[in-house]
């Protein structure tokens, strides 16, 4: 039997406090980052994130601990955030999680890719965390939606014109231009456009920043009613066009009121 000196007995409890403290610190942590992602008082910015379960999103729960957040893993059905099907890419994750909360939405909801680093990030480092730790979330309520690409040179370029560009019925039938090339977002895009806003007149031109990150305020999201988000939800699950093609109609969308 191994008998500890005084002296080395007390050397042991600092070091077993320690232990103890670390591992109640890390059951915090792991409590507050998995368990349960809203603090107990609802600040007033959501951030909503759409990934796959190999994405890594820690840096949301290290590096923006006083926002409530809201992690969608789109490709695991018993996520404890998940969505009904793995179609439509971010679009899919962004009106679940409306459709969901809609009654307890926070002021102001970020929606945001799972990738800290990423090309369309405005930033020199491709980093999205200086700028959502910038974002003026009284300008966010103020303008109700804000694109969170901040491109000084490229701006917001026509990149649609929906009367133009659209696929003959023919083409839109095989999935495939004439020359034999997959279709593109802009040559479905009045055709999607008059099936996600019936009644409303399809614009003449389409032009704002890429890539389907914003901030949104909570009056914005509520000046439409919940089944719209509903239905929008209803065709992204029902159409046959490709995830990248129905994803990239609402990257073209979000903005219309």
């Amino acid at each position: 039997m191994l008998v500890l000196s005084a002296g080395t007995r007390g050397s042991v409890i600092p070091i077993a406090i320690l232990l103890t403290c670390s591992w109640l610190l890390l059951l915090r942590v792991r409590i507050q980052w998995d368990w349960f992602p809203f603090a107990a008082q609802e600040p007033p910015v959501e951030i909503v994130v759409a990934s796959v379960s190999t994405e890594d999103t820690t840096w949301v729960h290290r590096f923006l601990p006083g926002w409530a957040r809201s992690v969608y893993i789109v490709d695991d059905p018993s996520a404890k955030l998940t969505v009904p099907e793995n179609k439509g890419r971010e679009a899919m994750v962004y009106l679940s999680h409306i459709v969901a909360n809609y009654d307890t939405l926070a002021e102001t909801t970020v929606f945001i890719h799972a990738s800290r680093f990423a090309w369309h990030n405005d930033n020199p480092d491709y980093d999205v965390l200086p700028m959502l730790r910038n974002l003026k979330l009284d300008y966010v309520q103020a303008s109700g939606y804000v694109n969170l690409r901040c491109v000084q040179v490229l701006g917001c370029p026509v990149e649609i014109r929906p009367h133009a560009d659209e696929a003959s019925a023919w083409e839109r039938s095989i999935g495939a231009a004439r020359s034999g090339r997959p279709l593109t977002a802009k040559e479905i895009y009045k055709q999607a456009f008059q099936e996600l806003m019936p009644g409303v007149p399809v614009p003449d031109r389409v032009g704002v920043s890429c890539c389907s990150q914003f901030a949104v305020s909570r009056e914005a999201i509520l000046s439409r009613p919940r089944d719209d988000y509903v239905r929008w939800r209803d065709w992204l699950l029902e159409t046959p066009l490709a995830d990248d093609l129905s994803g990239r109609v609402f990257e073209y969308l979000w903005h219309s009121e």
